[in-house]
């Protein structure tokens, strides 16, 4: 049986899930306490991160290594384009979300609101909420300015990016954390990626202390 241990919460975590279900790749979902690393944990990942998935009796890290070689091992859908410059664009987006996303936006928003409680690390810096609260802004305005010319944030095809970036707009979705009436063209792209099947087990997610908001798993909004 193939195996992911993640973190119901985690926009790589969930980056991943994505990428399996689009790709109908059956995983058995176990729950890590990353903070509390065991020793099995440990010897599967000496990072001490998750996701980790074990695949074909294999154990894969690093959700972006993993999303790719997955790509490669079931082509079937292709979710990065084998043309140079789209595949690139897919790339570049999906370091963008990862990344620059990541440190300015969920990490001081899903990280200060949940994690801090999950872990306890005590209560979320209001700073920082006030921080990633004016960033995503920013985000969010970059996201329709790209949807403006293109049917997916990449192109004309879903790609990785949608995934990646969906992600990250999920676990912020969970905490009321997005403001969905500052661009139609993004509140569309999430509501078309949302009803796909992929998403069906994100949506059906419960983190103990953090209730669903109303809005989160209805298709509509």
């Amino acid at each position: 049986m193939n195996r992911l241990y993640h973190v119901p919460l985690s926009p790589f975590c969930r980056k991943l899930r994505l990428v399996l279900a689009e790709k109908k790749i059956e995983v058995e979902l176990i729950e890590e306490r990353f903070w509390e690393p065991s020793p099995d944990f440990l010897r599967r990942n000496p990072a001490g991160q998750v996701p980790i998935l074990r695949y074909e009796g294999k154990f894969f890290t690093d959700s972006q290594a993993t999303c790719e070689y997955l790509d490669q091992v079931v082509p079937d859908p292709n979710l990065i384009p084998s043309e140079a410059d789209a595949r690139y664009e897919v790339r570049r987006l999906v370091q963008w979300f990862d990344d620059k996303f990541h440190h300015e936006v969920t990490t001081n928003l899903l990280y200060e609101r949940v994690n801090k409680k999950l872990t306890g690390q005590g209560y979320p810096d209001s700073r920082n909420v006030k921080t990633g609260s004016q960033k995503i802004k920013y985000h969010l305005d970059y996201m329709d300015a790209l949807l403006e010319h293109r049917r997916w944030l990449a192109g004309d095809m879903m790609t990785l990016a949608d995934f990646t970036a969906a992600a990250h707009f999920s676990c912020l979705d969970y905490i009321r954390d997005i403001d969905w009436n500052r661009s139609a063209a993004v509140k569309d792209w999430y509501a078309k990626i949302k009803s796909r099947p992929a998403f069906r087990s994100i949506l059906a997610d419960n983190v103990s202390g953090f209730p669903q908001p109303p809005h989160y798993a209805d298709l509509d909004f």
